[in-house]
């Protein structure tokens, strides 16, 4: 399976780092491709190296801006001219979307994902990794959208809510008739 992972390229605390390395262990340690930002710093490199480390593929999608950073050693690595396009091969290359913690960007990635599920442009299965309580917030907004009548669909067929990593992989081994 091909597993797009949207996270932070920042250096993050072992709270954050930990649990995206116990992931990253699981998506190589299954046989499972990461389709991931490309880039060779913070949590980016954190999951990057713990999905080789062992054994799985690297699929890197970068951007122009950013190809100074890229990781030199992936499997493949792809250099769209902008975010948009990012998003969109990241989207395309994979069989399904975790997000980790991250910044404005991955907040942009998730809700452009969410979006697009929502509106039927795909059905590839969609982890919010809440990794240390992170996305709480959140999740509480989602679900008052939900009650309020704002999802034209169940908030648990738009996104699942991981408390952890093996959480996360048993719900897309299932998702994709794995387990």
């Amino acid at each position: 399976m091909n597993i797009c992972v949207f996270l932070s390229a920042a250096d993050l605390d072992e709270r954050y780092t930990r649990p995206a390395r116990e992931f990253a262990e699981l998506i190589g340690k299954g046989g499972h491709t990461l389709v991931w930002g490309g880039s060779e710093s913070g949590l980016m490199k954190v999951v990057a190296d713990g999905v080789q480390e062992a054994g799985g593929r690297l699929v890197g999608v970068s951007v122009e801006f950013l190809q100074a950073k890229a990781r030199e050693d992936a499997d493949e690595m792809v250099i769209a001219k902008d975010l948009a396009e990012r998003k969109a091969l990241l989207l395309a290359k994979s069989d399904a979307v975790v997000i980790m913690v991250g910044g404005t960007g991955t907040l942009d990635e998730a809700t452009e994902i969410l979006e697009l599920k929502k509106h039927g442009h795909h059905t590839k299965p969609v982890v919010l990794l809440n990794a240390a309580g992170f996305y709480d917030g959140l999740k509480q907004q989602f679900q008052r959208m939900e009650e309020e009548g704002f999802l034209p669909l169940p908030l648990t067929e738009l996104v699942f809510f991981a408390e952890d990593g093996a959480g996360a992989m048993a719900y897309l081994e299932e998702s994709a008739g794995i387990r």
